[in-house]
């Protein structure tokens, strides 16, 4: 037997007996009587395996199916996707859009956040993996929270076991700071294990990263999109051109190529790297042919 039913959207909270489950299916519109329909499920013999969530179904429906639906847990879900270069606030402000997603941690700080989902003393920024996320609808985004957590650990742990014998890095956690430096300085694949090389080259020679990614980061809200020469020279944590070495932590959510970028960078004497202005850079050896490329690139050949 079916039912004539329209676009039917239907939320089975969890315990929710037979007799409720099927009067929510008649009131959303399916066209029976909500006691024959909870017959129905009650001759099953199945009706407490029902699952927990939001269930939608249009056009002619059956008892069985809808039954077969809620037993196999087919909910509606929803979907959040976190974008490679983000920091933790923008990735938290998408968290605040994400439909029906129980914001369990909108009031909360990074601090009591990040120990509400299992990792307490850990910096957030960075720690969460760069993806398209899927779930049903009314789950706390901590659930979310922490699938990219997980998500981004094991990433970097894969990464970290793959690393390069000579690498300059010192610890997974290192490489999560240069992938998210190398994820902030180009949107070309292909150039990440040139400027992953880069980096390396500088960290062994002790050089400093001079990176303005980094710099732009420690300025925080104060940087009006425009990096000027006072910047450069401002010092903060994150300043890689008056501090040595990598920056406290990672600056953004950096993706795959990043993180491979980081712990296994491409082999090349280059010292210096210029940005075209078509999203690609120029790969120097020596400070003369740098200043050459900067001349060119971002001064106009002036």
């Amino acid at each position: 037997m079916s039912l004539r039913t329209p676009r039917a959207s239907v939320t089975v909270d969890a315990g929710a007996s037979a007799r409720t489950i099927a009067q929510r299916w008649v009131d959303a519109g399916v066209d029976t009587n909500p006691r024959l329909l909870y017959e129905w499920f009650r001759w099953s013999g199945r009706a407490r395996a029902i699952r927990a969530g939001t269930y939608e179904v249009s056009g002619p429906v059956t008892p069985r199916r809808l039954l077969a639906l809620m037993l196999a847990g087919e909910v509606v879900l929803e979907r959040v996707r976190f974008i490679e270069g983000w920091t933790f606030r923008q990735l938290r402000a998408e968290l605040a859009r994400a439909p029906h997603l129980k914001p369990d941690s909108r009031d909360l700080s990074d601090a009591d956040l990040m120990a509400a989902i299992g990792a307490p003393g850990q910096h957030p920024e960075g720690r969460f993996f760069p993806d398209t996320y899927a779930y049903g609808r009314g789950v706390s985004d901590f659930v979310v929270l922490r699938r990219a957590h997980a998500a981004l650990h094991e990433h970097l742990a894969a990464a970290w076991a793959e690393r390069a014998a000579e690498t300059p890095l010192r610890s997974a956690d290192e490489a999560l700071v240069l992938a998210s430096i190398i994820e902030k300085e180009t949107g070309i694949e292909a150039d990440r294990p040139l400027i992953g090389g880069v980096f390396a080259n500088r960290l062994r020679k002790g050089m400093l990263l001079q990176t303005d990614p980094t710099v732009i980061y420690g300025l925080g809200e104060a940087f009006d999109g425009n990096l000027r020469k006072r910047d450069l020279l401002r010092d903060t944590p994150y300043n890689t051109y008056t501090r040595a070495g990598l920056p406290p932590t990672p600056i953004a959510l950096p993706g795959l190529a990043s993180l491979r970028a980081a712990v296994r960078p491409q082999a090349t004497k280059a010292l210096y790297f210029v940005a075209r202005g078509d999203g690609s850079s120029v790969f120097s050896e020596t400070l003369a042919e740098h200043n050459a490329a900067v001349n060119r690139y971002q001064k106009g050949g002036r």
